[in-house]
Parts: C-alpha cells; structure tokens; sequence
C-alpha cells in the first residue's frame, strides 16, 4: 500500500481532530481529548465469507 489509512473520528471521544503522530506508522493522536491510539491490521480471517443458503444475509 502506499498510502496509510486514515480513522474518521477517535475511538475514545469522537472527534474528528486527529492528526498523524510521530510515533510511527498508524499512530495518531487527538486534539480533542489529548489521546494518542494505534491502528493496526492484524489480517484476514480464514474462515472468509459464508453464505447462508436460507435465502438471509451473508455474513
């Protein structure tokens, strides 16, 4: 990827005052509520996709 992704609001307050921190990748902090917070993508999960075969949702 050559861009990082960027949260929308922070998980604690909800404020969209976030700025990228310089504790390195996926680390930002909130203006807000003075919260720093790291993202993460830990993977795909290997059960993937189902399909329910009585007509519902998939999941």
């Amino acid at each position: 990827m050559s861009e990082r992704a960027a949260p929308f609001y922070c998980p604690y307050c909800g404020d969209e005052d976030l700025r990228p921190s310089e504790q390195g990748h996926g680390a930002w902090e909130c203006a807000a509520c003075n919260r720093a917070f790291q993202l993460k993508f830990l993977g795909l999960l290997s059960r993937g996709l189902r399909i329910d075969d009585g007509g519902g949702e998939t999941t």
